[in-house]
């Protein structure tokens, strides 16, 4: 005889529900009960309403054919975007009078953000101030009045003197209000160092007042909303990369899309690896330069057949089973599973194309069934 036990499940649930193909945003500030759940013979089947799905955050889908993508798994760790990436130092001997940002801060391309001072660049806007004045009067008389030599001179002088204090390091709008001032009080051999592109300060070891020589590093600026993961392959597993390849960077369960961008063609000599480079959409801020990831590189594509989500896949009684949707019954259904790709499993048996099954939450399902039995087996 078939016996019936009938038990009820407080839950809260919120959140996304995608049911045979349809979305819906729904959030529950009530409790939800679960169905009736029964014995069919050797089979418990859950009961569950659509609505009841949906509250518990239990996510159904159609079977459907999948073109499982293979992968080689690899360490990674995520580097700077090098190719978006500026250095900020000082062609002279130079001491740091004021800092106009700090790590962390948003720049944009030609913003001061350090003020310098040099006898170097003192000397330099000395002489520009005496060259320019020089052409001033120069050029006003003309060659009419002038020699030809002075008059050339005159000219040469003053372009150098603003080519050496611009190869100092100042810049073109600086030298322009420098120029406009013409005072020989101007010429204190303060100027300014500007951010050479959009981007994060991630790196700004200096303090005010200190002095810096030529090639010292004040600040790093760098564009993290496309940011690097280098993968370590060996080499025989590199060969199977292309360049264009579709990768996936995975940290803490969460998986993030990238794309191939180059492989390295030099082995490491202590790892005896070779590098693969992924680019990775960081607009969210969600990686930082020196994380260790995983990463999955694809190597191409299989023939389309039958598959799962992973997660889809629970085990009861020593068998892989998937739940079954049958009008507001789910039914456990023992499956004989193929390859693994990805987050995918192809399907051998146990279910056909458009079948709706249970891809979302399938160990609550698992878990009310255990319960049943358990009150069953304990006499409730």
């Amino acid at each position: 005889m078939n016996k019936s036990l009938k038990f009820s499940l407080t839950l809260f649930a919120s959140g996304l529900a995608l049911n045979a193909g349809s979305i819906e945003l729904g959030y529950m500030n009530s409790p939800v009960y679960a169905a009736e759940q029964e014995d069919h013979g050797e089979e418990n089947v859950v009961e569950m309403t659509a609505a009841q799905r949906r509250a518990n955050g239990v996510v159904t889908a159609l079977v459907a054919r999948q073109k499982l993508v293979e992968t080689i798994d690899a360490p990674g760790e995520v580097t700077l975007n090098q190719y978006a990436t500026s250095q900020v130092t000082p062609r002279i001997t130079a001491q740091v009078v004021a800092r106009h940002v700090r790590m962390g801060d948003t720049v944009r391309k030609g913003q001061p953000i350090i003020t310098l001072t040099s006898v170097e660049m003192a000397e330099a806007q000395g002489e520009l101030i005496l060259a320019e004045n020089e052409w001033k009067r120069t050029s006003r008389l003309g060659r009419d009045v002038v020699s030809e030599q002075r008059f050339i001179e005159a000219q040469v002088a003053a372009q150098q003197a603003r080519a050496k204090v611009l190869a100092y390091g100042m810049t073109e709008n600086g030298l322009v209000k420098f120029s406009k001032n013409g005072s020989a009080l101007a010429a204190i051999g303060q100027f300014d160092l500007v951010a050479p592109q959009d981007g994060t300060i991630i790196n700004d070891n200096f303090i005010v007042g200190q002095f810096i020589e030529p090639g010292d590093l004040l600040f790093e600026v760098s564009d993290e909303r496309k940011i690097w993961v280098e993968a370590k392959l060996s080499p025989d597993k590199a060969s199977n990369i292309e360049i264009g390849s579709l990768a996936w960077i995975s940290e803490d369960g969460n998986r993030t899309a990238g794309q191939v961008v180059q492989v390295f063609h030099q082995v490491d000599e202590v790892t005896r690896t070779l590098a693969v480079r992924v680019q990775v959409d960081n607009e969210a801020d969600d990686f930082h330069p020196g994380e260790f990831v995983d990463v999955a590189i694809s190597t191409g594509e299989s023939v389309p057949t039958i598959a799962v989500p992973n997660q889809a896949i629970v085990l009861m009684a020593g068998k892989q089973v998937v739940f079954k949707v049958e009008g507001n019954e789910l039914h456990p259904t023992p499956i004989v599973v193929g390859a693994t790709l990805g987050d995918w499993t192809s399907v051998l048996s146990g279910v056909s194309l458009d079948d709706e099954i249970v891809i979302k939450n399938a160990f609550l399902v698992k878990s009310l069934i255990l319960k049943s039995e358990m009150g069953e087996g304990h006499g409730h």
